[in-house]
C-alpha cells in the first residue's frame, strides 16, 4: 500500500476515517465473536492501546504468514478459531458463516471474485489463484489459471481452524521446501485428501494489498461503515 503503510503494519492504515482493524473488530463483535487476539510483527508496540492478547512474531521479517498464525498456537490448540488476514474487511454475515460451517478447517470465498480483481487489476488473472469446489469441498486452490474457468472463487483470508484442523495444515510447514503460505499448504492438504470446507461468502468485503486498493475499495468501506458503525459514520 506504497506510503502509508511506512510508519504502521497495514491493518492500522486508516482509510475513510477508520483503520482496517476496527472494522474487523466491529464485523467480528456482531457476529457474537467475544473473544479476539492479534499477531503482532513490525511495530508491535502500535496495537497497545487494542484491551485484547498479542502474540508476536519476533521473526516477522524472514518467517510467512502461517508462521505468524502459529505464534498463537496456544489459542489455535485449544478450541474453535476464526482467523483473518490483516488486509481485508468483512461483514459480520462472512463470519458466521464459516464458524458455523462443519468440519474442522473452513475456508470462505467470493463466487463473485471477479468484478473485485478486476477493478483491482488491468489482468485479474495476474493475481488470481486457481480454486475449485465439489459438493461443498475444496479440490484445488493456490495454482496459477490460465483462464477464469478454472478459478470458482477467490478465498477471502477468513478461515475457521478447530484444533485438528490446525494440527493438519501445522504439519505441513515441516515439510522440507514446501510452500509455507496460507494457500500453499491449503494445496498440499487437499492434494493428500484432507477435506477442507468451501463456504461461498457474500460481500461487502475487499482486500487492500496497494495504493490502487485504496481508492477502489473506498465505496465497499463507506458500505461496511454504515452497516458496523451507523449511517454517515467515516463519510
Amino acid at each position: 500500500m506504497g506510503a502509508a503503510t511506512g510508519d504502521r503494519p497495514k491493518c492500522l492504515v486508516e482509510l475513510a476515517g477508520r483503520t482496517l482493524l476496527d472494522r474487523q473488530l466491529g464485523a467480528l463483535s456482531r457476529a457474537g465473536v467475544d473473544e479476539v487476539a492479534v499477531v503482532t510483527g513490525w511495530c508491535a508496540w502500535q496495537f497497545a492501546r487494542y484491551p485484547f492478547p498479542r502474540f508476536h512474531n519476533g521473526s516477522w521479517d524472514s518467517s510467512s504468514m502461517v508462521d505468524s498464525l502459529a505464534c498463537a498456537g496456544r489459542w489455535l490448540r485449544a478450541g474453535p478459531v476464526v482467523v483473518a488476514y490483516g488486509d481485508i474487511v468483512f461483514p459480520p454475515s462472512a463470519v458466521t458463516a464459516v464458524a458455523s460451517a462443519p468440519g474442522p478447517l473452513v475456508v470462505g470465498y467470493d463466487p463473485d471474485w471477479l468484478d473485485q480483481w478486476s477493478n483491482r487489476f488491468d489482468d485479474p488473472l495476474s493475481d488470481a489463484e486457481t480454486f475449485g469446489v465439489r459438493d461443498g469441498l475444496l479440490t484445488d486452490i493456490g495454482g496459477v489459471p490460465s483462464n477464469v474457468d478454472e478459478v470458482a472463487g477467490q478465498y477471502l483470508g477468513l478461515l475457521k481452524l478447530e484444533p485438528s484442523g490446525w494440527a493438519e495444515l501445522s504439519a505441513e510447514l515441516d515439510t522440507p521446501d514446501a510452500r509455507r503460505d496460507t494457500t500453499g499448504l491449503l494445496r498440499r492438504l487437499v492434494a493428500r485428501g484432507v477435506p477442507v470446507r468451501a463456504v461461498p461468502v457474500a460481500g461487502p468485503w475487499h482486500e487492500f494489498d496497494s495504493a490502487r486498493d485504496c481508492a477502489v475499495g473506498e465505496p465497499v468501506l463507506r458500505e461496511l461503515d454504515r452497516m458496523l458503525f451507523g449511517a454517515g459514520v467515516g463519510s
